[in-house]
């Protein structure tokens, strides 16, 4: 490895690292803002109680099955496969001229959903049953029972989770590079095409993505930490509030 063509590299063409890390963490951003959106949806839908009997109960379970074959085909499939039918198969099948980057977006989109679906499902089981007894003694339904008590508790606990989802779309942006998305793996191989060497160009790359990474999960950890709140606090009313009281009383 030569560290002159590394800074040759670098210096040459950081435009286009520049660019290329741009976009992946664009569609990884956005891809895994839609895919919790689609995630949480999901998840919220697939722990509705399904009724004894009647109409409701044939709905729910028809949407459980659809959401459940969506779950299994997204995640028991790569992405790379994901994006090639998606670009191409809609194409073929609907002639729709789609552009690289919506193709990408949806396909990240979709893919976060279906692991995000579980996710969540796994945040409203892990809430105590209680929680949704005493939600329900008082009169709430199952949505506003998620609304008003659960979501906000599984949101929190998910949190680590989904920043690790948002972690791994910054690295699996790189298959998108074969529906020609110009993202930090395309322009990579576009830079080592030109100066023909390869392993100086992809190991700039490499720092860059691990730089990415990095910076996104210490930004993640710094908001984790903001959740938790301060670990000393002191409670309104409390027994030194009241002493103060009392002694201005006398």
């Amino acid at each position: 490895m030569s560290f002159e063509w590394i800074i040759k590299i670098i210096s040459e063409n950081w435009m286009m690292f520049l660019k290329g890390a741009g976009m992946t963490l664009f569609i990884a951003l956005i891809g895994t803002i839609i895919g919790a959106a689609i995630g949480l949806f999901a998840g919220v839908i697939r722990t509705i109680p399904v009724p004894e009997r009647g109409f409701k109960k044939v709905l729910l379970k028809i949407i459980n099955i659809i959401l459940s074959i969506y779950i299994e085909f997204f995640r028991g499939t790569p992405m790379i496969v994901q994006a090639m039918v998606i670009y191409y198969g809609s194409a073929m099948a609907f002639n729709i001229d789609m552009n690289p980057l919506l193709a990408a977006v949806i396909v990240v989109s979709i893919n976060t959903g279906a692991y995000m679906a579980e996710i969540v499902r796994g945040g409203v089981v892990s809430i105590e049953k209680g929680q949704f007894e005493a939600a329900q003694a008082i009169g709430m339904n199952h949505f506003q029972t998620m609304w008003n008590v659960v979501l906000p508790q599984v949101i929190r606990n998910i949190l680590p989770a989904t920043g690790n989802q948002f972690v791994i779309n910054i690295k699996d942006t790189s298959v998108l590079n074969v529906i020609s998305v110009s993202e930090l793996y395309f322009l990579t191989k576009s830079v080592a095409g030109n100066n023909f060497r390869y392993f100086e160009s992809f190991f700039v790359a490499c720092l860059i993505y691990f730089v990415m990474t990095f910076i996104v999960t210490r930004i993640l950890l710094y908001l984790e930490r903001r959740l938790e709140g301060s670990e000393n606090y002191t409670i309104i009313g409390s027994e030194n509030q009241l002493k103060t009281t009392h002694t201005k009383g006398m």
